[in-house]
């Protein structure tokens, strides 16, 4: 694998550069001096932001932008060898990287390197890990999968030896990862077009664990049933969190206030601690929230720190984020694109005042719809009311077994107000004559989904 020397500034050239990951990394280098180009298929503010800072951007990936002066190119998950730019560095035998082979040699600078990983909460919990490095002066650089308002955007880039960064397991590219520290959130089943099943999962969980030093440290979610099946054989330190008390971090007296926001008390080692106070609802967060006290704690973060950052910390965009109100509707809009993370959802939103509950829901890839589409079903009959837009093909094609208004009759039958529209006006015209006075209205998706509720808003 060709190694990065970062003394030594190179022209890098990112096939997909406006990704959200793949940004974040070019950022990151253009401020350590790397000459940056690269390419993507349409232009977004994130790639206007690039440019404004000197990298070259190409929009539309053809064989002419891979120019003799590249270095290294890096390449996401979704580019695959017929892509015009990818045979042509393979035809010029230019040293090629994947985006998480890069981002494990950038983490190999870093002393305290943290890798938040898990099938949920991944930027969540980053976004809360970065606000308490930041409330406590630590100066980190940070790589987050969202938007983050305390750092503007996804990126921070610090002089310390700080560093915190997600770490999924797609494709298991978080097998690239040699970090100081690992949380693991949670395991579950999901990216099945990559995975044969969860016991692949699982065990693509236990690799990246064994990637821990032995000096290192794994933050680890102690009620999961695979748990030991992840944490075998493991030579580093193994701290434990969870809602259960038998694990070193966990919670008692979970409220939620009047606006849903969670309050609990810190339990480490069966004594009690401080109050923790949360600017965000769902009990899934209180869970979150103890992986970053225990990454804080071990790196000797006062807590009273820890416990500003956590307070101050309102969410990350497209994580239960308040989009604003519509008359007396309040529209918020959620990334959740999975069984588990819908039902979470739904316990967030059951703790927000409300009349009757909305979702606009729009499916992510045709393989995950149909592999879990029961679970699907299951987790959307607790809504008052589930509208389906057409799947999000994202990188794949219509393989036609799975359609959303399969899944909208299937609701249905659960007794659940469901109904199918094909086209985002027809859904936002429903909406107009149809929700009331005091209902909560979320769009749902790991896809452009969150349109709706912003044409709604007139944004």
């Amino acid at each position: 694998m060709y190694q990065i020397d970062f003394t030594k500034p190179i022209h890098i050239h990112f096939i997909g550069i406006g990704g959200i990951s793949m940004s974040g990394l070019a950022e990151i280098l253009l401020k350590e001096n790397f000459k940056i180009s690269g390419s993507d298929a349409k232009n977004s503010d994130i790639v206007d932001n690039l440019i404004a800072m000197g990298a070259i951007v190409n929009i539309g990936q053809c064989a002419a932008n891979i120019t003799d002066d590249i270095d290294l190119v890096v390449y996401t998950a979704a580019i695959h060898e017929d892509n015009e730019e990818f045979a042509a560095c393979k035809a010029k035998n230019i040293p090629m990287l994947t985006r998480a082979q890069l981002l494990g040699q950038i983490m190999n600078n870093y002393k305290y390197s943290v890798a938040v990983s898990g099938t949920h909460g991944k930027t969540t919990t980053t976004s809360m890990l970065s606000q308490i490095f930041i409330e406590a002066d630590t100066d980190p650089t940070i790589s987050v999968g969202g938007i983050l308002d305390s750092i503007g955007g996804n990126i921070r880039v610090g002089k310390s030896d700080y560093f915190v960064t997600e770490a999924c397991e797609y494709t298991n590219s978080f097998h690239a990862f040699y970090p100081y520290i690992s949380i693991i959130l949670n395991v579950d089943a999901d990216h099945l077009d990559f995975f044969s099943g969860i016991d692949e999962i699982i065990e693509s969980f236990h690799t990246f664990a064994t990637n821990l030093p032995d000096n290192g440290t794994l933050i680890v979610n102690g009620d999961m049933d695979c748990f030991d099946r992840v944490t075998r054989d493991l030579t580093c330190s193994i701290l434990t969190f969870g809602m259960k008390d038998t694990n070193r971090y966990y919670p008692a007296d979970i409220e939620a206030d009047e606006k849903g926001h969670m309050d609990y008390t810190l339990m480490t080692d069966g004594k009690a601690c401080e109050r923790v106070h949360l600017n965000i609802g769902g009990i899934h967060n209180v869970c979150n929230s103890l992986a970053a006290i225990a990454v804080a704690d071990l790196l000797g973060i006062d807590r009273e720190y820890t416990l500003l950052g956590l307070k101050s910390f309102g969410g990350a965009h497209r994580r239960f984020e308040l989009k604003g109100s519509l008359g007396n509707v309040t529209v918020i809009d959620d990334y959740a694109h999975h069984p588990t993370e819908i039902k979470a959802t739904l316990a967030t939103a059951s703790d927000t005042p409300h009349n009757e509950l909305w979702v606009i829901f729009q499916p992510h890839t045709y393989t995950r719809t149909h592999a879990l589409f029961e679970e699907f079903a299951d987790a959307l009959k607790g809504f008052d009311h589930v509208i389906l837009v057409d799947i999000y093909a994202a990188r794949e094609t219509d393989t036609g077994l799975v359609h959303s208004k399969d899944l909208a009759k299937r609701i249905k039958e659960y007794g659940t107000d469901a109904r199918y529209f094909s086209s985002f006006r027809a859904v936002e015209n429903y909406l107009l004559l149809n929700c009331k006075k005091n209902d909560l209205l979320i769009t749902m998706g790991a896809g452009d989904v969150y349109l709706i509720g912003e044409e709604l808003l007139g944004k």
